[in-house]
């Protein structure tokens, strides 16, 4: 087995490999229209030549006698803090069971030190146990979840995170800041949605996190962030923009 950086050689065995792990891990509770709908939307030949020119996104491989078995995908955002987002870890299904998935976050993880990221974030439907048991053994913790619409049902979305530095077991948590009027805000470093040039982070008015107040752009550390009904997110100072997940790019 060899797990390696990926190339533009293995953009059809990365399509293979997402189209029978997603319609394993998926398919009792999503159609097969709509599995292949994402593997059409995400690993189009474009989309993937696309990725693995990009330097943001750490992108590796797991090679069998030449086949591709498995993948693992993460981009990298900057801010107050540095997260490796990794948006899919597929391994071909007969070849589950064998640590090869293990292996391929092991090397991601390298990958993503290199790149000085501080922690990494997945996030898994409710429906994938074996996702998310993969994340609880490895170490990963769960602090949040949302709801994704995919083709017009709702989904839970449960997100996972773990820190690269062995010396932080607990996330960074609340953090307290004035408001230009005044108010006491508390900013969770710990809830962040994917910016298209840095992570926002989400605001309470309490340390409960019982009521939201918005949204603190990472890249200017600003409170002026305006949201939508749909949560789209924009920096009015700098401009950077929520980036959908997968599921919410390819069917809202």
């Amino acid at each position: 087995m060899d797990v390696r950086d990926a190339t533009r050689e293995d953009v059809d065995g990365v399509r293979r490999v997402a189209t029978e792990s997603l319609s394993a891990s998926y398919g009792h509770a999503i159609d097969e229209a709509t599995i292949t709908a994402a593997v059409e939307e995400w690993y189009s030949p474009d989309r993937l030549t696309a990725s693995l020119d990009d330097d943001s996104e750490v992108f590796v491989v797991a090679v069998d006698e030449g086949t591709v078995v498995g993948f693992a995908q993460s981009e990298v955002s900057d801010g107050r803090e540095t997260v490796g987002y990794l948006d899919w870890l597929h391994v071909l299904p007969d070849y589950r069971g064998e640590g090869i998935a293990s292996q391929l976050l092991a090397r991601l993880k390298q990958a993503l030190v290199a790149e000085d990221v501080d922690r990494v974030e997945g996030r898994v439907l409710a429906e994938n146990e074996e996702g998310i048991s993969f994340y609880e053994e490895q170490g990963f913790s769960e602090f949040g979840e949302r709801t994704v619409e995919i083709r017009g049902e709702s989904f839970t979305e449960r997100v996972y995170t773990v820190f690269l530095d062995d010396t932080e077991a607990e996330p960074t948590g609340l953090a307290a800041r004035e408001t230009d009027d005044g108010r006491t805000v508390y900013v969770a470093y710990d809830e962040s949605a994917r910016g298209s040039d840095a992570p926002f982070f989400a605001v309470y008015l309490d340390e409960a996190r019982t009521e939201r107040y918005g949204w603190l752009c990472g890249r200017e550390e600003s409170l002026n962030v305006a949201i939508d009904t749909m949560e789209r997110l924009e920096c009015n100072d700098c401009g950077n923009r929520r980036k959908p997940v997968r599921w919410d790019a390819a069917y809202l």
